[in-house]
């Protein structure tokens, strides 16, 4: 039985891949109304599918990533109202640095643990409905992060939408410095890993067969395309795995490469990446 698909549906996987409605419908007619799985099938099909699928609609609010003094631990957390025009108000962001500022002295282990401290003598999880009534839209934390390393920095980035932790594996000389650099790294290219042995072998597995299926579809004999493949795989292992990625501020390295410029042996031990609405 063949699922019926909708203009709508199709409008929201031309928006999410930048993909042709009718290649969106067919893809989607293929995949019985599975989004994911249309969108293998259009990269399969080699259709220029866009690097972000997040649903593009995202709430407001603000993004707040801090650092203890000893720079040994950080936290980031995102904290929603419901416009653009609360989330600038200063009142709002003086608020969610407070709720920043007691998850990092803290450390709590998730969103509730932290809603369950106190901010100014009542619950946050409390405190966050009394703002609702006095700014009149819902405030909410929706996400919250922690790390711990030798050397923690943390960065905000786009006025408060986006915040990263990285954690380094020593307080080098520079470290603050550097560290500033690799999480404006991530910031813009987003990877999925430290390097390739953080990477899901789910995902693995799935980028090799696309990439097959590419390569067949390109009219290249099949008992070329595991090798081919394979080469495929490591590219993407370079565009998305942080110490593999070209590094933004000097192509002539990638990330591992200039950490260890900065000092023999420096690495990422650790990062956390939250992006307002993603």
């Amino acid at each position: 039985m063949s699922v019926k698909i909708s203009a709508s549906d199709v409008n929201k996987l031309r928006q999410q891949t930048g993909a042709g409605m009718m290649d969106c419908k067919k893809a989607l007619v293929e995949s019985n109304g599975d989004f994911e799985a249309a969108i293998d099938y259009l990269r399969k099909k080699g259709a220029k599918v866009a690097a972000s699928r997040q649903d593009r609609d995202s709430n407001e609010g603000v993004v707040i990533a801090k650092a203890t003094a000893d720079g040994k631990s950080g936290i980031v957390v995102e904290v929603n109202c419901e416009t653009d025009f609360v989330a600038k108000n200063a009142d709002f962001v003086a608020f969610a640095e407070k709720i920043a500022d007691v998850a990092l002295q803290n450390n709590p282990a998730t969103v509730e643990d932290l809603k369950a401290l106190e901010l100014d003598g009542k619950k946050i999880a409390d405190a966050l409905i009394e703002q609702t009534g006095v700014i009149g839209e819902k405030i909410d934390v929706s996400k919250y992060e922690t790390i711990s390393a030798e050397k923690v920095v943390a960065y905000i980035h786009g006025n408060y939408r986006l915040g990263v932790l990285v954690g380094l594996s020593a307080d080098a000389a520079t470290a603050d410095e550097a560290g500033k650099d690799v999480a404006m790294q991530i910031a813009a290219m987003n990877p999925i890993a430290i390097d390739k042995d953080g990477v899901d072998q789910e995902v693995i597995d799935r980028e090799i067969a696309i990439a097959k299926e590419q390569i067949i579809a390109e009219g290249k004999p099949a008992e070329m395309a595991e090798k081919i493949a394979q080469g495929k795989l490591n590219k993407f292992f370079k565009d998305t795995t942080l110490l593999n990625q070209e590094f933004v501020k000097d192509s002539s390295k990638n990330i591992a490469q200039f950490l260890d410029s900065v000092s023999k042996g420096l690495t990422v031990a650790a990062f956390k990446r939250v992006q307002l609405g993603a």
